[in-house]
């Protein structure tokens, strides 16, 4: 049975990879960089969305948002102006607690990819499935506040391995928690060696300046590996 299950699991991944080299050649060839925002329910990647997609110099933007069920992010970017695709994973994907590649290709039709520099991908809230599953990406962004603990690059190591940045969101919040953040940062750099953080709160804009800087260079200045 287990050899049967780790079969079936790689069969998934290898047709979800020559799906993702589809939409990767899709948004190569229109030059749309394409950044995959991952994290847990809570984290805050709505939040720290808003904070810059209405002003990132010089790129057009637009963003594809990804939840089981409902559209409230999706809504809170549309009032922003800013165009957005959803897609809910329940019913039409079996409610899914990731984006994978074919999700998103049954999408791109809608993107409009002809009139945005960059893509973000917000994917459905869950700190193991979505890092396996790759879409098309450019880059991965990771996700954590500082309400969740500073374990959580030990508990989940591939999402933390899996991304180019790590955002620490809710700093705000660190003199009312038990949190110690260099601990954080050790955990980190323990699972992902020299990976790119930076420290934010989406609410009083410490860190933000920062993080659409990155987002400006990754869409202006080639590509960041996958």
């Amino acid at each position: 049975m287990h050899r049967t299950h780790v079969k079936v699991l790689e069969d998934v991944l290898d047709a979800n990879g020559t799906l993702a080299r589809a939409n990767r050649a899709d948004f190569d060839r229109e030059h749309v960089t394409v950044v995959n925002l991952m994290g847990s329910p809570g984290a805050g990647k709505t939040t720290v969305l808003e904070q810059v997609v209405r002003s990132l110099p010089g790129v057009r933007v637009g963003v594809l948002e990804g939840d089981v069920k409902g559209s409230f992010d999706a809504e809170r970017i549309a009032a922003l102006h800013v165009p957005v695709t959803q897609i809910n994973t329940d019913p039409s994907f079996g409610g899914e607690c990731h984006l994978d590649a074919n999700m998103v290709r049954s999408a791109v039709p809608s993107l409009a990819l002809g009139e945005i520099d960059l893509l973000v991908i917000e994917n459905v809230g869950n700190l193991v499935c979505p890092a396996e599953f790759q879409v098309g990406e450019h880059a991965r962004v990771m996700v954590t506040s500082v309400t969740e603990g500073e374990d959580k690059p030990l508990k989940y190591p591939l999402m933390f391995r899996a991304c180019e940045l790590a955002l620490v969101n809710k700093i705000d919040l660190l003199p009312h928690l038990d949190f110690d953040l260099e601990k954080y940062l050790y955990h980190l750099d323990a699972v992902h060696p020299g990976v790119a953080h930076i420290e934010l709160s989406a609410t009083t804009g410490a860190g933000v300046e920062a993080w659409r800087d990155w987002l400006v260079e990754v869409a202006t200045h080639g590509h960041v590996h996958a």
